[in-house]
């Protein structure tokens, strides 16, 4: 009897377990307006990969449809084409350490800026200075563009006025390549930071006060309850920002590449050139096929897949609560 009993029970579990109910109802037309978004801009326009790996050309009187499904296969002549580039050193090099250095600036400022201000005894302080430091994010590069050439312009720039003033020689900024990565990864880390801190900022509210009233009562100063509380404590936020960076290590922020240096001049080609400058200048001066241009773009896009995957991978054998996946 006890396991006749036992077995009904736990195939009266198993039909609870999988019975439709209201609140699956209600949840599931809430998730279907992001479902059709996701499936109609994020996972149809995928099947336009297969481009990649066509000879794409457009039939005279057919569509794109058409012509796609009529070009000939080429397997992986448009990623040799690409990978052989004589320019694809230095994408890659650009690319790869310029979004190094913003991964670490970008992690190591905007915490450092999150504990001060949570130290500050002034609220009011406190909300004008993220309100100060996170307007930038709101602003586009187009606009950040145009402050920029208002100082860096060559006749009549604030820069230079500065430099007439003590007695210096007029700079040719944007002939100057040896200034720009100090330029951009200035720009980079001024837009962005307050973004960051604010993420962080929002994690050091949710810490238990009293650990830090108890850090008190035993004599630790700032930097211990920092070290000892506060930073263990947004661990797991600071590792999943840097694994979410790290995902993007192959992408460029295009409007910083491109805007900023008023559409890439030939003098900073080789220190601002970037994969994704490299798509847009491409597609836009028709030097390339179409499908060495998405060859590239699907060869991002799987290098960021990996990374992603093998940086959760080690996060997941180190700290496993603190992984994504």
């Amino acid at each position: 009897m006890k396991n006749e009993t036992a077995a009904v029970s736990t195939q009266v579990k198993k039909r609870k377990k999988f019975t439709w109910t209201r609140d699956d109802s209600e949840l599931a037309l809430l998730g279907l307006p992001t479902t059709i978004w996701f499936a109609v801009f994020a996972y149809l326009p995928m099947f336009g990969l297969i481009i990649a790996f066509k000879d794409f050309k457009l039939q005279r009187g057919a569509g794109f449809l058409q012509s796609l499904f009529a070009s000939d296969w080429n397997g992986l002549d448009n990623f040799k084409f690409f990978l052989s580039n004589n320019t694809f050193g230095i994408l890659l090099r650009n690319t790869l350490l310029y979004n190094l250095v913003f991964i670490v600036l970008n992690l190591v400022i905007p915490v450092a800026l999150a504990i001060i201000i949570n130290q500050l005894y002034s609220k009011i302080a406190s909300k004008c200075y993220q309100t100060l430091m996170f307007f930038p994010y709101f602003m586009s590069w187009v606009v950040v563009s145009y402050f920029v050439y208002a100082f860096l312009s060559p006749k009549g720039g604030f820069a230079n006025l500065i430099i007439e003033a003590f007695g210096g020689k007029d700079i040719m900024w944007y002939s100057a390549p040896q200034y720009w990565p100090f330029i951009l990864v200035f720009m980079s880390t001024w837009k962005s930071m307050g973004y960051n801190m604010v993420v962080y900022l929002a994690s050091i509210t949710g810490i238990d006060t009293s650990l830090y009233e108890a850090a008190i009562l035993d004599g630790a100063t700032k930097w211990q309850q920092a070290r000892y509380i506060t930073i263990p404590a947004i661990r797991p936020m600071i590792i999943m920002m840097f694994i979410l960076n790290i995902g993007h290590i192959f992408y460029s922020d295009f409007g910083l590449f491109y805007q900023v240096t008023q559409h890439l001049p030939q003098p900073l080609n080789d220190v601002a050139s970037t994969f994704d400058t490299y798509i847009f200048m491409a597609l836009q001066t028709g030097n390339s096929k179409i499908g060495q241009t998405a060859a590239a773009g699907l060869f991002q896009s799987v290098c960021c897949c990996i990374t992603v995957l093998i940086t959760n991978a080690i996060v997941s054998k180190i700290d496993p609560d603190s992984a994504i996946i």
